[in-house]
C-alpha cells in the first residue's frame, strides 16, 4: 500500500508539516526577540530559554507516555495544539526577558507531551515495515523542509514586516494542525498492563538501559546535540556580530543546515534497504564530529566567512539526518507494540537530556568565554559520543544456544539490514535418531532420523515396539519449537 493512501496518516502528516512550519517561524522570531531584548547577550538568553525547554522535555515526556493508554489520544493532541497556539500568540507582547522564559515554559510543556504521543501513533497506523520506514523518512523530510524553508520564508517576510508577525503565523499553524488531527481517526494506545505509576514512567528508560542498540542510540544523541547546539544557539551572534549580517542573513544561514539535512533525508530510505541502520548512524556521527572540529578551527583562526560557515553548517545538517532518520526503525525493532509509546517517550526525553547539557555550554560558555572555548568543549562531547556508540552497540552480539554455549551472531552488515543481531536467547533445535543417540550422538536430519526410527521399530517385537513408539512420542512432544 502506498503510504499516503492511508487517509488518517495523510491527515496527521499534514498536521505535522503545518505545525512544524509554524514552529520554524517561531524559532527564527525567538532568536531575534532575544537579540532585541538583550543585544550581545542574546546567546545567553536564547540558551536559557532552550534549557527551560529541555528540562520540561526530560520531565514531562515520560509522564505523558505513562498515562497515554488512559487518555483519548486524539482529544489530547487537539488540546495541546490549542494551548500552543494561545501561548505563541502572546509572545509578541512581551517586554521583559523573564516573560519569554515563562511563556516558553508553558509552550514547551505542551510540546513535550505532544511529540512522543504523536510519534507513537504512527506505527499504529502504518503497520508495514517498509511503509513505516518511509513514514519515518517522510517525517524527517518534514523536519528538514521546515529547517530549510522556514528560515527562507522568515527571511522574505522580515524584508516587509516585523519579526513579531512571525509568531502570528506560528499560532495559525497550530490551529490548522488541531483541525487536521480532529479530522483523523487516531487509535487509542494499548493498555500497558502496568499498575504502578513509577513502572509506567520508567518502563521506556529501562528498555533503553537493557538493550544494546538503544544504548548506542543514547551515545549518538549526545553527538547530535553537541553539533546541533552550535547551529541553533550560536548562529545569531556569529552572523550579526562577526559577519555583520542582518535578520534575514540569520535565517539564510540556518537554511544552509536545513539543506544538508534535506538532501540526506531524501536519499536514506533506499540506502537503508541495503545497509544496516548502525552503519549509517555511526557514519553520521563521524560527519558531525568533523563538522564541529571544522567550526572550532574556523573560529580559532579567525577565518569566519559566509561560504565556509555555510559549508560547515550544511555538513552538520547532513550528519544530523544520518543519525536521526533511522532512529525510529531501531526503536521499533527493539520493542514490542505495547511498549512503543514508552520507548518513543524515553527517546524523546533522553535525547533532550543531551540537549540540556549542550545548550547551556553553547550559550552561557559562549557568552562568557567566547565561542571557540564553547565549541571546543562541545567537540570533546561529540567525540566521546561517537566513540562510545560502537562500543555500546557492538556489530556482533553474542547469542546463547539451547545447550548454554555462546556463539557470535552474524554481523548486521552481513545481513544487509534485513534481520538484526539477536538481543535475546533462542533455543537451537537439534534432532537425533535413536541409533545415533545410542551409538555416536551425531546430528541427523529429521528425514534420516525418521527413517532410522522406522527401521528400528520394524525389528522389534510388538510389546517392545509399543514401548519404543511411546518413548518416541514423548521425546517429540518435548522438542522446542524452532524460532
Amino acid at each position: 500500500m502506498r503510504l499516503f493512501q492511508i487517509r488518517d496518516y495523510r491527515h496527521l502528516f499534514g498536521a505535522q508539516v503545518i505545525a512544524l512550519f509554524g514552529t520554524g517561524l517561531a524559532t527564527v522570531a525567538l532568536g531575534l526577540l532575544a537579540y532585541d531584548l538583550a543585544g550581545p547577550s542574546a546567546g545567553a538568553v536564547l540558551a536559557t530559554a532552550l534549557t527551560i525547554k529541555m528540562v520540561l522535555y526530560v520531565i514531562i515526556a515520560p509522564l505523558a507516555a505513562a498515562y497515554a493508554d488512559r487518555l483519548p489520544r486524539r482529544l489530547f493532541l487537539i488540546l495541546l495544539d490549542v494551548v500552543r497556539a494561545a501561548v505563541v500568540l502572546a509572545l509578541p507582547f512581551v517586554t521583559e526577558v523573564w516573560h519569554v522564559y515563562v511563556l516558553i515554559g508553558v509552550l514547551q510543556s505542551a510540546s513535550a507531551a505532544f511529540t512522543p504521543t504523536f510519534q507513537a501513533v504512527i506505527p499504529d497506523l502504518v503497520t508495514d515495515k517498509a511503509a513505516y520506514t518511509r513514514a519515518l523518512s517522510a517525517s524527517q523530510v518534514a523536519y528538514t523542509m521546515e529547517s530549510l524553508l522556514s528560515p527562507v520564508l522568515a527571511a522574505v517576510a522580515l524584508a516587509f514586516m516585523s519579526f513579531n508577525v512571525l509568531f502570528v503565523g506560528t499560532s495559525v499553524g497550530f490551529v490548522v494542525s488541531a483541525i487536521l488531527v480532529l479530522s483523523a481517526r487516531v487509535p487509542n494506545a494499548r493498555p500497558t498492563g502496568q499498575a504502578r505509576a513509577w513502572d509506567r514512567v520508567t518502563s521506556g528508560i529501562r528498555t533503553f538501559a537493557a538493550t544494546p542498540r538503544l544504548r548506542g542510540v543514547l551515545a549518538l544523541n549526545l553527538v547530535v546535540a553537541s553539533a546541533g547546539s552550535i547551529v541553533i544557539v550560536s548562529t545569531v551572534n556569529v552572523v550579526r556580530d562577526e559577519l555583520g549580517g542582518g535578520q534575514s542573513d540569520v535565517a539564510w544561514m540556518l537554511a544552509a543546515s536545513g539543506g544538508g539535512t534535506l538532501v540526506v533525508a531524501l536519499l536514506l530510505p533506499r540506502l537503508l534497504d541495503r545497509i544496516a541502520e548502525r552503519t549509517v548512524m555511526i557514519a553520521g556521527a563521524g560527519v558531525l564530529v568533523a563538522g564541529v572540529i571544522a567550526a572550532v578551527v574556523m573560529s580559532a583562526t579567525g577565518m569566519v566567512s559566509w561560504w565556509l560557515m555555510a559549508s560547515i553548517w550544511t555538513a552538520i545538517g547532513a550528519g544530523t539526518a544520518m543519525v536521526v532518520t533511522p532512529t525510529g526503525r531501531v526503536i521499533r525493532s527493539a520493542t514490542t507494540p505495547v511498549g512503543l509509546p514508552a520507548a518513543f517517550a524515553a527517546q524523546f526525553s533522553l535525547s533532550h537530556l543531551a540537549w540540556l547539557v549542550t545548550y547551556p555550554l553553547a550559550g552561557w560558555v559562549g557568552t562568557a568565554a567566547g565561542v571557540t572555548t564553547a565549541w571546543s568543549i562541545l567537540g570533546v562531547l561529540a567525540l566521546a559520543g561517537a566513540l562510545g556508540a560502537p562500543a555500546l552497540w557492538p556489530r556482533r552480539i553474542t547469542a546463547r544456544q539451547g545447550g548454554g554455549a555462546s556463539v557470535p551472531a552474524r554481523s548486521e552488515a552481513a545481513r544487509g539490514g534485513a534481520r538484526r543481531a539477536l538481543d535475546v536467547a533462542r533455543p537451537v533445535l537439534v534432532e537425533y535418531g535413536p541409533r545415533d543417540a545410542a551409538q555416536s550422538g551425531r546430528r541427523r536430519s529429521p528425514r534420516r532420523a525418521s527413517e532410522s526410527t522406522t527401521a528400528t521399530r520394524s525389528t522389534l517385537s510388538p510389546p517392545v515396539r509399543e514401548r519404543a513408539s511411546s518413548t518416541e512420542h514423548s521425546a517429540l512432544s518435548l522438542r522446542p519449537t524452532p524460532p
